[in-house]
């Protein structure tokens, strides 16, 4: 039996995809399902190892936003968990690559970033509906330039 992800999904393909986005620079990768993607590369909280996820994501005022839905499973993913300790990622669009420093939404910030993501994957919605956990929006903003 396939085993699947909390979004329904088959297992390993996050992996897959972010394979393919690396070996191609994102010319292969950076539009999934017609949504853009990003590659987000956070420090494990516990390993200290740097760890890669494929993530849909918008653009606000220069900021690249994400979101930590999990399709709606109970717990925050593993990626947001992490940044949430060491907020210093690395973040990849396309064949752009550099470091930013990822944030949650405020409560005053996070309503038109949220609304925004929807815009861009009307699926946000229905997983918010599957928890009672806040789904977060992370900012990620480039640094060092």
């Amino acid at each position: 039996m396939t085993q699947s992800t909390p979004g329904g999904r088959p297992d390993g393909w996050q992996k897959e995809h972010m394979q393919r986005y690396l070996d191609t620079n994102g010319e292969d990768g950076h539009i999934w399902n017609g949504r853009p993607t990003l590659l987000l590369t956070t420090t494990g909280r516990k390993s200290g190892q740097q760890h890669t996820t494929p993530l849909i994501y918008g653009e606000s005022g220069g900021r690249y936003l994400v979101i930590g839905s999990r399709g709606g499973a109970p717990q925050h993913p593993q990626w947001y968990q992490n940044l949430v300790v060491n907020p210093e990622v690395e973040v990849q669009v396309k064949g752009d690559r550099f470091k930013a420093r990822a944030h949650t939404a405020t409560a005053d910030e996070k309503p038109p970033l949220w609304d925004l993501m929807v815009g861009v994957y009307p699926s946000f919605a229905e997983y918010q509906t599957r928890t009672e956990r806040e789904i977060p929006v992370v900012v990620l903003e480039r640094v060092g330039e």
